[in-house]
């Protein structure tokens, strides 16, 4: 039975420290050590998660600055020689459109090592 007022799950916070007088877990309360308390591990995420947020918004600002500028810097029309047929178009049009062919292109050849090596 306990003391009217004291809280059995409570750990002691006194200098000493002595058991027996509550019980529960050990880990309730800040450990002391020499008089001086130490804060319990409990990082700030909320910290980290703005800085990282922040940072995200300022490289798609950044990216979306620099393809604004791509695109108006290169409106000219160009003349794109395909295997049987001449077609004009502005030259970010076909810089956007090579950009994908080449990233599909190898995207693909990444699939098919990736197969290679599953299969042997």
């Amino acid at each position: 039975m306990t003391t009217p007022g004291s809280d059995p799950l409570r750990t002691p916070t006194g200098s000493t420290g002595t058991p027996g007088t509550t019980t529960g877990p050990a880990t309730a309360g800040p450990a002391t050590t020499g008089g001086t308390t130490t804060p319990q591990r409990h990082p700030v995420r909320t910290a980290g998660r703005t800085a990282g947020r922040t940072l995200a918004l300022a490289l798609l600002l950044f990216v979306t600055v620099l393809l604004v500028l791509f695109v108006v810097y290169n409106t000219q029309t160009v003349e794109i020689s395909l295997v049987f047929v001449d077609v004009q178009a502005p030259l970010v049009l076909a810089l956007v459109i090579a950009a994908a062919l080449g990233g599909l292109l190898v995207g693909l050849a990444g699939l098919v090592l990736r197969a290679r090596r599953r299969s042997s």
